[in-house]
């Protein structure tokens, strides 16, 4: 059967939608706030799932055909909204682990899993490139199958829940245990308590112990990231406008579970799979630069980094990967680089950004898509899998959502992922806040710890304002 499509008029605000449904079961927010006539285009709002699961890397054989059979039994609507139900959370950076053999950070102090993921069979979805909004209801029960009585009753249901009053308030976390490392000075506005697990020096020790790997050829570049919290009791919702008002992106999202939730302003598209064309998309973010006030000053930013031979080369290295794990699943002749280091100025940030297409494959779905390309390799390195070893035994904790990847899976097997940059987790009454940067041969240990710091400081000036 069709999903029922209902278009709202007028077209609701998401934020407004928002506090209607706080008070249900795992609402997610996919939150496309920048750049809507591009990577922007499509905002979501889903709660109260039919399924949830909670991933594991060593049980992904298992949990990949139970997502597999939830799929395909609803016809999707070529009208409608590009999303129409389906399962929606994170997959973390240690479920990498299910596709290649590779070793992770042993310490997980947040009892963090591989990923969560819940399956939606309603929701309310924007095309921002349109002016358009939908309430999508399915009827599908936890094996993706579709009834259309149940459709119209939870359909019913929604449209009441959504002209409720807002749910005053919000979820607020539990008092926070003791986190080891130290303390975080590299921030004039940083929330008291805000602890680090790697020191300024060590991780420009760290970025050395890279360079040398580089010049013995063990590598080429690495992804070297660093994770900071501090005890937070506030509410994760305001930390999350917080975080959008300083940097609004393309790829925001907002998923609140009921041990944690997980919050990302991410610029980064990871995948972008089209179930009826077989046309995917990734667009690698490689180098960096911060905005400035001074239009002056913000303008030599810019053509410092579009005209960066190290920056350029690292883009590049994480292209050349990324078109070789696409190639694993794709049409032969068919990957390309139709954009190439291309600068792109966020609100927070300057960047140099590529774009890597492709097809895939009849015999292929989007889950062996995931499988041949999970971790972007923008967060990773190359060669992926040796980087990826080495970044395990210099990083002392497990990233979790950070530099995993957060989106949707369609019910007709369509797949929109970002990579989880600029992503905080907040669980247990603490708040993990990540940053990190690529090294190569050309890096300088000072300036790439100031380049974590420049993408972090929009993210730790949020949690500062919002803290209790």
């Amino acid at each position: 059967m069709r999903p029922l499509l209902d278009e709202l008029h007028p077209v609701p605000d998401p934020l407004d939608l928002l506090a209607r449904v706080r008070g249900a079961s795992h609402v997610a927010w996919l939150d496309a706030a920048a750049d809507h006539d591009d990577l922007g285009r499509v905002s979501v709002l889903a709660w109260d799932p039919v399924a949830t699961v909670t991933l594991a890397a060593a049980q992904w054989a298992a949990q990949r055909d139970a997502l597999r059979t939830t799929l395909g039994h609803v016809t999707h609507e070529p009208e409608g909204p590009a999303f129409q139900g389906g399962w929606i959370g994170w997959l973390g950076y240690e479920l990498g682990a299910a596709f290649d053999a590779q070793p992770i950070a042993t310490r997980n102090d947040l009892d963090l899993p591989d990923g969560e993921l819940a399956l939606y069979d309603l929701a309310v979805v924007w095309d921002h490139a349109t002016g358009r909004a939908w309430l999508v209801s399915t009827g599908i029960d936890a094996d993706g199958l579709p009834d259309a009585t149940r459709a119209a009753t939870r359909r019913a249901a929604a449209r009441a829940t959504l002209a409720q009053s807002p749910v005053p308030g919000g979820a607020r976390t539990a008092p926070s245990r003791a986190r080891q490392g130290g303390a975080l000075h590299a921030f004039h506005d940083a929330p008291p308590g805000l602890v680090s697990d790697f020191t300024a020096e060590s991780y420009r020790a760290a970025v050395r112990l890279v360079i040398d790997g580089i010049l013995e050829g063990e590598i080429f570049q690495a992804n070297l990231s660093w994770r900071a919290t501090a005890p937070f009791a506030g509410d994760p919702l305001a930390l999350y406008q917080a975080m959008r008002r300083r940097a609004p992106a393309a790829l925001g999202a907002f998923l609140e579970q009921p041990t944690r939730q997980v919050l990302s302003v991410s610029p980064e598209r990871f995948l972008a799979f089209d179930a009826t064309t077989r046309r995917v998309e990734t667009r690698p973010i490689k180098g960096t630069r911060p905005r400035d006030a001074d239009p002056a000053r913000d303008a030599a930013l810019a053509a410092d980094l579009a005209g960066s031979a190290k920056d350029r080369a690292e883009n590049v290295m994480i292209v050349d990967l990324l078109r070789n794990d696409l190639a694993r699943v794709a049409e032969t002749g068919t990957v390309a680089v139709p954009a190439l280091c291309r600068l792109e100025s966020h609100a927070a940030v300057h960047h140099l950004t590529s774009i890597v297409t492709a097809v895939v494959r009849p015999e292929h779905d989007a889950l062996d898509l995931l499988a041949a390309t999970f971790p972007g390799g923008s967060i990773t390195g190359a060669p992926k899998l040796r980087a990826m070893a080495m970044l395990a035994t210099l990083e002392p904790v497990i990233r979790g959502p950070y530099c995993g990847a957060i989106g949707w899976l369609g019910l007709d097997g369509s797949l929109a992922l970002s990579v989880a940059i600029r992503t905080l987790t907040v669980t247990d009454g603490t708040v993990a806040i990540h940053a990190g940067g690529g090294i190569t041969a050309l890096s300088e240990p000072i300036a790439e710890y100031e380049e974590t710091l420049d993408k972090a400081r929009a993210l730790v000036a949020a949690v500062a304002e919002v803290r209790a």
